[in-house]
C-alpha cells in the first residue's frame, strides 16, 4: 500500500499565501520609489545605482535593529501598522547620525502561520516609514516557519543602507561649548518596553482602557510609532553647522549623547528645558521609576540631539523644525565625560 504524501502546506508553510503577500504589497513597495532604485520586488537581490542616486564619491554606511517587545502591545492589541514605521524608523535614524542619506531598506518578517492581511499591514507601515526617510523599500523576506512563534506572534528586523559623500562622516570637530539642540519625541518610541508592558501589568489596566494621561486607549497610544528623523536632520546637516548628532534609543540621554562626544568631552544638560511628556510622568509615576532610571531607559521626551557650534545654532534649530518638529536648546559640551544633568524633569 502506498502511503499519501505530505505536501509543505500540510507541514504548515503557504507558498501561496507568500505570493500573495507579494502581490499585495508590491503597490506599496512601488511607492518609496527614489532615483537610484533599479528594480522591483521578486528578484533573487535587489539593485541600487549609487550614481544615479547622485553620489560621486559614495562611502556606505549600514544599519540593523529590530522593534523590540513593543511588538507584543501590537500584538496583543492587533494594531500592527505602527510597528513597520518603528522599524524603519529604528535604522534610519541611526544612519543620519553618520551624515548619511539613507538609500534603501530591507525587511525580514518572521510568522509562525502567515496571514496575509495582518502581514501586509506590517509591511504597509514599512512603507509609509520608507516613504517619510526618503528610502526604498527594495526587497526583504517573510519567513513562516511553524513551531517557531506561538499563534499570532511574529518578529521583524530591519536593514537599512545610506551613503554620503566621502569626507562627510559625523560626528566631527566637536567641541567644548558647543551647543546641544534636543529634538522632540512622538512617545516612548521603540525602547524601554519592557519595563512599559510591567508597569501595565501592575497599573492593572487592560490595552483598551482610557490611558490615564490622555491621549486615547492605552494600547494604541504606546504604540504611537517612532519618529523619522532624517529629512529634518538631512537639512540641518545641509546648514553646514551640525558637528554630532546623537539618536536617543536604548540607554536614553545618558548613554546616547556621549556616543557623538570626542575623549575628554562631555555634556550639561538642562533637564528643565523642556515639558516632561505626560506618558513618561505617568510610567514614572505608576512604577515608581527613578529619575536617573527614566534617563537611561527612555528618551524622555527628547528623540534626536545635535551637538552644533553657537554661531550656528539658529540656523540649525530653524533647520531641524523645518521637519515638523519642537526643538529645545537643552544644553552644552564640557570639559569632562559623560552626561551631567541640572533642573529636574517637570
Amino acid at each position: 500500500m502506498t502511503k499519501n504524501g505530505l505536501t509543505y502546506a500540510e507541514a504548515g508553510v503557504d507558498i501561496d499565501a507568500g505570493n500573495a503577500l507579494v502581490d499585495r504589497i508590491k503597490p506599496a513597495a512601488a511607492s518609496t520609489d527614489r532615483p537610484g532604485t533599479m528594480a522591483g520586488l521578486g528578484g533573487f537581490g535587489a539593485l541600487f545605482d549609487l550614481k544615479a542616486a547622485g553620489f560621486t564619491d559614495p562611502v556606505l554606511v549600514a544599519a540593523t535593529d529590530g522593534v523590540g517587545t513593543k511588538l507584543k502591545i501590537a500584538i496583543e492589541t492587533g494594531h500592527v501598522g505602527g510597528v513597520g514605521i518603528d522599524l524603519v524608523a529604528m535604522c534610519v535614524n541611526d544612519l543620519v547620525c553618520q551624515g548619511a542619506e539613507p538609500l534603501f531598506f530591507l525587511d525580514y518578517f518572521a510568522t509562525g502561520k502567515l496571514e496575509v492581511e495582518h502581514a501586509a499591514q506590517v509591511i504597509e507601515g514599512i512603507a509609509a516609514g520608507c516613504r517619510a526617510a526618503g528610502a526604498a523599500l527594495i526587497g526583504g523576506e517573510t519567513a513562516e516557519m511553524p513551531g517557531m512563534y506561538a499563534e499570532g506572534d511574529f518578529d521583524l528586523a530591519g536593514f537599512a543602507v545610506g551613503a554620503m559623500e566621502r569626507g562627510a562622516f559625523l560626528p566631527r570637530d566637536v567641541a567644548e561649548g558647543d551647543v546641544l539642540l534636543g529634538v522632540a519625541s512622538r512617545g516612548v518610541h521603540s525602547n524601554g518596553y519592557s519595563l512599559v508592558r510591567r508597569i501595565v501589568e501592575v497599573s492593572g489596566l487592560a490595552w483598551e482602557a482610557e490611558a490615564p494621561f490622555g491621549g486615547g486607549a492605552l494600547g494604541a497610544v504606546l504604540l504611537a510609532p517612532t519618529r523619522v528623523y532624517v529629512k529634518g536632520a538631512l537639512a540641518a546637516i545641509g546648514t553646514g553647522g551640525v558637528r554630532g548628532l546623537a539618536h536617543i534609543t536604548g540607554g536614553g540621554l545618558t548613554e546616547n549623547v556621549p556616543r557623538m562626544l570626542p575623549d575628554g568631552l562631555g555634556a550639561e544638560i538642562d533637564l528643565s528645558a523642556w515639558e516632561f511628556p505626560q506618558v513618561f510622568r505617568w510610567l514614572a509615576g505608576q512604577g515608581g521609576v527613578a529619575e536617573a532610571e527614566m534617563l537611561k531607559t527612555f528618551n524622555c521626551g527628547v528623540g534626536m540631539v545635535a551637538a552644533v557650534a553657537p554661531e550656528s545654532a539658529a540656523s540649525v534649530a530653524e533647520a531641524l523644525a523645518g521637519g515638523g518638529d519642537a526643538v529645545f536648546e537643552i544644553g552644552r559640551v564640557v570639559e569632562g565625560s559623560g552626561v551631567t544633568y541640572s533642573g529636574r524633569l517637570s
